[in-house]
């Protein structure tokens, strides 16, 4: 008895440890021209923190006269 109690238990702690939470996140992005710099934010919902990093990594980048950085 006392044994299925801590094997339901131990189930019960691995379906939350392994299940991710989603919520809302918000990527501020700065785009810099020269000496002037613009920011945007995007809005990301219903992400995990892995796949709302990997969002806002997306809208970074650089050309020959512009550099956008963002973060959460």
């Amino acid at each position: 008895m006392k044994h299925s109690k801590i094997v339901v238990l131990f189930a019960v702690l691995c379906t939350f440890a392994f299940t991710s939470c989603k919520k809302d996140y918000t990527c501020t992005c700065t785009t810099t021209v020269g000496s002037a710099s613009t920011t945007k934010v995007y809005d990301l919902q219903n992400q995990t923190l892995r796949d709302a990093d990997d969002a806002c990594e997306r809208y970074e980048g650089s050309t020959a006269i512009s550099n956008t950085t963002c973060h959460l």
